[in-house]
């Protein structure tokens, strides 16, 4: 191991505040440019295609974090993060530049390059400057950014293209990139270097083919155009699919491989991505069918609708770092499974909505949900981290990062088509049209009852972890 990790106290805390806004900062960018997508669809005139100037973001972010892990864990945390800021600054500014959407979303790609730097290595970061009984509360703050940066995106994004125009959501991303490039160089100490210092190349691109296959063929799915049925998208997930396997089976052979398959080995490291993956999943799909119900449904404007959903961002901001300081001094097992408890409570309560709801129906068990998971999230990654080996843990914590943005792709998609599906079927049953309000809503509730069931699963995987991870050294 070449250079040992900076744990002296007077660094520790600007470290975390430095993560945490360049955290903020990548998630506000994730939510800030949905409510800008009808002004960019009417002004650079792109037709139904606008949805990929959101849909080449994630998918570079989301197939590409297990290289920069893996990038981060050879050649240092710190350079991989101050290039993953500068080349997000230089997105953002070639983003307001964009003349036409093919322009847009090739530079949302670079800036889905510099994002996956940030996301793979924040977690890995804090967890090399505290200490193992601190970690789950400095990753709590990290909870906070998250939830902040996307209940700000809406709200600021609203603001900025009211004033200044659709361009203005990315120029606001160059001076704070700057401020962000500065004190991370100035902040961060030198990390943790694997070793082995080379790079497995058959193995990255297996991954970033087989991920972005298998990411656009689950996103083609609920389309009514395609359908799970239809030959292109059984093409592209089947295909992603089998890329992925080679990738596993690739790893397995290669002599300095991407990513280590023993990591799977260490329970708490497997449980904790298992216990991941099964809760954004969840809360993709509710994000993804609240907005209509509160619109559709109930008949509230957007702003109105956008208020009433700020309440789980909120209430995710505050449980946060309470989880990750309760997860100081309890078991993380113990932390982690009742707050997937509690949000799974919280789905089952909203599997009961009705056209007779009014906000305060909807606010309170949106508030229970981001209560549970608040708790949940923090003390999960907290343990996960531990346990990885310390030359490994940029690989682990971009996994986690992957666990989070392949469930918020799939999410969507599975929640879209349960309401569907049992809407169709129950406009048939019943005889009226499928998009009467008793048929829209007869859909919903199954997106819930199957939510509410994910995340009890992720409790049982969450509650059967090790007590105690190994001892790794530092």
């Amino acid at each position: 191991m070449d250079v040992q990790i900076n744990r002296t106290a007077p660094n520790r805390w600007m470290v975390l505040v430095t993560v945490a806004f360049g955290t903020f900062m990548a998630t506000l960018d994730s939510s800030i440019v949905n409510i800008a997508l009808p002004t960019i669809r009417r002004e650079l005139d792109t037709g139904d295609n606008v949805e990929w100037i959101v849909l080449s973001y994630l998918l570079v972010t989301t197939s590409t974090l297990l290289i920069m892990g893996r990038l981060s864990d050879m050649l240092g945390r710190k350079k991989i993060y101050i290039l993953g800021f500068v080349v997000f600054t230089l997105g953002s500014l070639l983003c307001g530049l964009s003349w036409d959407l093919y322009s847009l979303v090739g530079f949302r790609i670079v800036q889905g390059l510099g994002a996956s730097m940030i996301f793979a290595n924040g977690p890995a970061i804090v967890s090399d400057v505290f200490p193992s009984e601190q970690r789950g509360q400095a990753l709590g703050w990290i909870g906070t950014a998250v939830a902040a940066g996307a209940s700000t995106g809406p709200v600021a994004g609203g603001l900025l293209l009211a004033n200044f125009g659709w361009e203005s959501i990315f120029y606001v991303n160059v001076p704070i990139g700057l401020i962000a490039i500065w004190r991370t160089w100035v902040t961060l100490p030198a990390s943790v270097k694997s070793a082995d210092r080379r790079f497995d190349l058959p193995g990255a691109l297996l991954f970033l083919v087989g991920v972005t296959s298998l990411l656009i063929g689950i996103d083609f799915a609920p389309d009514a155009e395609y359908g799970w049925g239809h030959p292109l998208v059984i093409t592209l997930i089947t295909g992603g699919l089998l890329l992925i396997l080679a990738f596993l089976w690739w790893e397995r052979r290669a002599i300095s491989p991407m990513l280590h398959l023993g990591l799977f080995r260490i329970r708490s490291v497997s449980a904790a991505l298992a216990a991941a993956i099964s809760g954004f999943i969840a809360s993709a799909s509710n994000i993804y069918v609240l907005p209509f119900f509160l619109q559709l449904i109930l008949n509230y404007d957007p702003r109105t609708a956008g208020f009433i959903m700020l309440a789980g961002p909120l209430t995710l901001s505050v449980a946060a770092p309470v989880g990750g300081y309760l997860s100081s001094r309890i078991n993380a097992r113990y932390i982690s499974t009742v707050g997937l408890i509690i949000s799974a409570t919280g789905y089952l309560l909203l599997s009961r909505l009705s056209e007779n709801w009014q906000w305060h129906d909807v606010v309170w068990r949106t508030a229970m949900v981001s209560l549970g998971f608040g708790f949940f999230q923090s003390p999960n990654s907290s343990s996960a981290l531990n346990a990885a080996p310390v030359a490994q843990r940029g690989i682990a914590s971009s996994l986690l990062a992957f666990m989070r943005n392949l469930g918020q792709v799939f999410g969507i998609s599975l929640g879209a088509t349960i309401w569907y599906s049992v809407r169709n079927d129950y406009a048939v049953r019943e005889g009226v049209n499928a998009l009467s309000d008793s048929a829209q809503v007869a859909g919903m509730q199954w997106v819930y009852r199957i939510a509410a069931f994910l995340v009890l699963t992720g409790a049982c995987i969450s509650f059967l972890r090790s007590k105690r991870p190994p001892a790794q050294p530092v």
